[in-house]
């Protein structure tokens, strides 16, 4: 019975994101550098940086805030493919990934997204200033970017992007809902011009979901314990050793939660974890029978999107 409702769900996501996409882009705006490094302070209002990507918080003249995003990938590139990466950011529409309101080329080229009052889900999991999440939106957060990572792995055409999935890369709105804040064209990452999805592989295709799962099983590991995954706890050896005892989980539980989380929830979401970490050796494994096992485990059988 399970696979035929895992089919029978995905023809009517299929349906739904079909309509979706059938409706005009989203208009994005043009800003100048000069705006830019204004809005951010000159660019001293960080909110994440890697050897890879950089991201800003933003106020413009008009009082509108936004986080601005450098994008490095099109530095030795003309405009053509820069233009291409915005067009196609523009056309995704989702509940958990951040829209794309604007952009900026020039010397430096940025993306500027919508803004995200609560901030980093990072902060709210490392920062003792900041205001611990309770279980509830932990799970929220969790099912939220598995249903996003579905709709970007079979839903999106072309079907080539990149995600990023981490708790600095995911940001909280005013209402704590999680957004993707890290999406690019797969080709804009390996610097190469935009390519027909038929010249992306199967098997690349394959390589990216199952790096893409493999990270969402760390996020969920970071929801559940409050640590990270570069921290001095192997968490990935943990959930793949753990039998899900009480007492090995209380040891392992953010002591944020205290005792305000339900046991049998707490089970599920690290048996999805497990599944998650070990999909790496496993290609059979998608992100819809992800994000089904994850509904089904908490009880939270709705489409999030």
């Amino acid at each position: 019975m399970e696979p035929l409702i895992f089919k029978i769900r995905l023809l009517i996501l299929a349906w739904v994101h079909f309509r979706s996409r059938s409706g005009p882009i989203s208009l994005v705006k043009h800003f100048s550098n000069k705006d830019i490094k204004k809005a951010t302070d000159g660019f001293r209002r960080i909110v994440y940086n890697s050897s890879k990507r950089v991201a800003y918080r933003a106020k413009f003249q008009n009082g509108h805030a936004a986080i601005v995003k450098e994008v490095r990938a099109f530095e030795d590139q003309d405009d053509t493919a820069f233009y291409r990466e915005v067009q196609l950011l523009g056309r995704l529409h989702h509940r958990h990934i951040a829209a794309l309101n604007g952009f900026s080329c020039g010397p430096k080229r940025f993306l500027v997204f919508e803004n995200m009052e609560k901030g980093s889900l990072k902060e709210h999991l490392s920062d003792p200033l900041m205001t611990p999440l309770n279980w509830r939106i932990r799970l929220q957060i969790a099912v939220g970017i598995a249903a996003a990572l579905e709709y970007i792995h079979f839903f999106c055409d072309p079907p080539m992007y990149h995600v990023s999935v981490s708790s600095s890369t995911i940001m909280l709105d005013e209402n704590f809902t999680a957004k993707l804040c890290d999406v690019s064209l797969l080709c804009s990452v390996e610097n190469s011009n935009p390519l027909p999805k038929s010249k992306c592989s199967k098997e690349c295709r394959d390589e990216i979901c199952k790096h893409t799962i493999f990270q969402l099983g760390l996020l969920i590991l970071e929801l559940v314990t409050g640590q990270s995954s570069e921290g001095g706890v192997d968490l990935v050896q943990w959930v793949q050793d753990s039998h899900f005892r009480r007492r090995s989980i209380h040891q392992m539980i953010d002591p944020d939660l205290g005792d305000s989380y339900d046991f049998k929830e707490l089970k599920g979401l690290l048996a999805v974890a497990k599944m998650c970490v070990q999909s790496i050796h496993k290609p059979t494994i998608k992100t819809p029978q992800i994000l089904w096992y994850l509904q089904n485990k908490l009880g939270r059988t709705q489409v999030v999107c």
